[in-house]
């Protein structure tokens, strides 16, 4: 009996076959669907290139992946948007995806990028809409992908090349204003025509944008134009994609007001901080990140200043720009309307406050001026002096890390044809050669790190070294420090700024060779009469038990909570290969490096500071070539210095705020030749695999 079926079902298809074959494909098809073949006449209506058809007929066989197919190649819309649809909806989300990615192949990017856009795979979703050349829909998967930078690159590509499209022009509007770049945002909506709908619509928000930017004129005139196509006091339209009290829209004039003046359409003014006859700062709080930043603006110009400080003040941005050090004060953001910088809040305050309080143990101390000479050593590289290297240019974030601020005194460019210092710098930390008005160079820098150094030691700002000799010396105020502490110190303040360190690292490298007391200076120092604390701090157990609450307190890394600073640190048994590794990644002193914070002999201990961020392999995603570029800085500065790595892996890399950085190695077994030969194969293989640049 089955035998007979198949048969009957063969000559059925065979009799479609044959009628399709003299132009009679729709009784060929017929006859099929009346047999409840479907996907048979879907298959008979594509061999004639019904495709439309054939799509119908897939469906019907609940077959939405050939649908979206035989949709796509007959160019029927309405048909591919159901398949898909159906698709979305009902297929494994995998066997989704490879459908979408098939019909990008085929060349539909179109309806590929609508199947990965409904199944959440925003980035494919975009690489395919912009290779449909539709700008709009590619730009707004890339910020649903988190990468708006992107989308605003496609509109404005697509209107490089179509500059009349009033509804890009629009998109890219709406898209700039939701993440904060309200001035550029204006500049976009101002583009459309008067006469154009997309005007219409873009008004609510282009008044928004005006009054964030303290332009009321503006603002009047865009609401009276808005007024005009709404005359009976009709609630004009949002905008599109710009949600009212969203976090680009700024409040309206009957709404509330912010916790202060809103500044450059994004901060919000908490407390000025202090004013200075050039500048003024406030603490603000950041709408689209939420974070506490600190808005330093000029204010020469309103006190006739002069040109100076407007230059001082553009050097300083300058130089903030092109620094990108964890020690150095980060630059998120310039306004050239203001002008003003928006800096990163540094909680913790100022060098000057704590000179002012208790005495810091002498390692304390150290640390502060590694974390200086890291800053200046970047900068010196780049090309950047300093030149006012004193204790209220030292701030702390919230967890106590040193961060160098105000290059307003900076020289930016060859560093052999510095100006002179002038009345740049404070006189107690000024080197001898800028007291007398000759150029200053790195060396310059030096003493400026060696000043702060001194007077954490001894409580007293020093006099330069003559003949090696400091007053005060540190060893006399500490009685765990010796000649040899001096002697470093004394370097550093040599009169003579050849008889100073090479440079800033081989500086660190002189300070950190020794170990430092833990303590602080006893109470009856020769210092100033600052209060004293007569309590000795905690021992080295002690500082990284005390807060630990399970087990030895060591994770499966060897990190440790560190009590005093209240951070973690990567805590290694010291042998001869750690300390020979420790010390190559010190004498590298790359900002992507893993920084070796301490190095403690007696304890047999090595204190590194584990990465911030997630790990590369966590983010799922590749590095940028800019990223790259850093990493193979990084990676040649420590070849250079005698080290490898030997892990450059997705579990070592980090990635922070836009950079890149290096976990130290957990486990990297082989000569240093050997280590090295497998991080140049590891930078080859990210060299393929790196992203173009945002």
């Amino acid at each position: 009996m089955a035998t007979d079926i198949g048969v009957a079902y063969e000559d059925l298809r065979r009799r479609a076959a044959e009628l399709a074959a003299i132009g009679q494909r729709d009784r060929g098809a017929a006859l099929l669907v009346a047999a409840g073949d479907h996907a048979g006449a879907s298959e008979l209506l594509e061999r004639v290139c019904d495709f439309a058809g054939a799509a119908r007929e897939a469906l019907a066989a609940e077959d939405p992946a050939r649908a979206a197919l035989m949709a796509a190649l007959g160019g029927d819309e309405a048909l591919a948007r159901e398949a898909l649809d159906v698709l979305s909806a009902t297929a494994p989300r995998d066997a989704a995806l490879r459908v979408a990615a098939d019909l990008a192949a085929r060349g539909f990017a179109r309806h590929a990028g609508a199947l990965f856009a409904a199944l959440g795979a925003h980035a494919a979703a975009a690489e395919a809409f912009t290779a449909a050349q539709d700008p709009r829909r590619a730009a707004e998967s890339f910020e649903l992908a988190g990468r708006p930078a992107d989308g605003a690159r496609v509109l404005e590509a697509a209107l490089r090349r179509r500059p009349g499209d009033a509804a890009a022009w629009l998109a890219l509007g709406e898209l700039l204003a939701r993440h904060g770049r309200t001035e550029a945002a204006v500049r976009a909506l101002q583009q459309l025509p008067p006469s154009s709908a997309e005007r219409a619509r873009a008004l609510p928000l282009l008044c928004r944008c005006l009054r964030d930017l303290g332009l009321e004129d503006a603002a009047r005139t865009v609401h009276d134009e808005l007024s005009q196509l709404h005359p009976r006091g009709q609630e004009a339209p949002s905008a599109p994609g710009v949600a009212p009290g969203g976090p680009a829209a700024a409040p309206s004039p009957a709404g509330p007001a912010p916790a202060g003046p809103l500044l450059f359409g994004r901060y919000e003014t908490l407390r000025e901080v202090t004013a200075t006859p050039h500048a003024r700062v406030v603490e603000a709080r950041d709408r689209i990140t939420a974070e506490r930043v600190a808005v330093k603006i000029f204010a020469g110009a309103a006190l006739g200043a002069g040109r100076d400080a407007l230059l001082r003040f553009e050097r300083e941005a300058r130089a903030l720009a092109q620094l990108r050090h964890p020690n150095v004060v980060a630059l998120r953001a310039y306004h050239p309307e203001g002008p003003a910088m928006v800096l990163a809040w540094m909680a913790g305050g100022s060098l000057i406050e704590r000179l002012r309080g208790e005495p810091v143990a002498p390692a304390r101390a150290v640390e502060i001026a590694c974390a200086l000479l890291s800053a200046l050593g970047e900068a010196h590289r780049l090309g950047i002096l300093h030149r006012d290297v004193k204790p209220s240019n030292v701030l702390f974030d919230e967890i106590g890390t040193a961060h160098l601020a105000d290059f307003g005194a900076a020289h930016l460019g060859d560093l052999s044809t510095t100006a002179t210092a002038g009345a740049i710098g404070t006189f107690a930390y000024m080197s001898p050669e800028q007291r007398m008005g000759r150029p200053a160079t790195l060396a310059s820098d030096l003493y400026g790190a060696g000043a702060v150094l001194a007077e954490l030691l001894t409580g007293e700002p020093p006099a330069p070294a003559v003949g090696g000799q400091l007053d005060p010396a540190p060893s006399a105020v500490h009685p765990d420090l010796t000649a040899a502490h001096d002697a470093v110190v004394a370097a550093l303040l040599a009169e003579d700024p050849a008889a100073r360190p090479a440079d800033a690292f081989e500086a660190r490298r002189a300070i950190t060779a020794l170990p430092w007391p833990e303590s602080p200076r006893p109470r009856l120092a020769r210092a100033s009469a600052r209060p004293r604390s007569s309590e000795a701090p905690p021992s080295t157990t002690a500082r990284l038990a005390a807060t630990l609450e399970v087990g030895d307190g060591r994770d499966t890394e060897g990190r440790w909570r560190d009590a005093w600073l209240d951070r973690d640190v990567l805590v290694l048994q010291l042998d001869d290969a750690t300390l020979a590794r420790a010390r190559a990644f010190a004498r590298a002193g790359h900002a992507a490096l893993p920084s070796i914070l301490r190095v403690d002999l007696a304890a047999g201990e090595v204190w590194v500071a584990p990465p911030q961020g997630r790990a590369l392999a966590d983010e799922g995603r590749a590095l940028t070539r800019g990223q790259r570029a850093r990493l193979g800085e990084a990676i040649a500065a420590l070849h250079a210095a005698g080290g490898a790595h030997g892990c450059i892996d997705g579990q070592h890399l980090y990635l922070y705020d836009g950079e890149v950085a290096l976990a130290y190695p957990r486990q990297a077994d082989g000569g240093v030749e050997e280590l090295a030969a497998r991080d140049l194969a590891a930078l080859q293989e990210l060299d393929r695999d790196a992203l173009d640049e945002l």
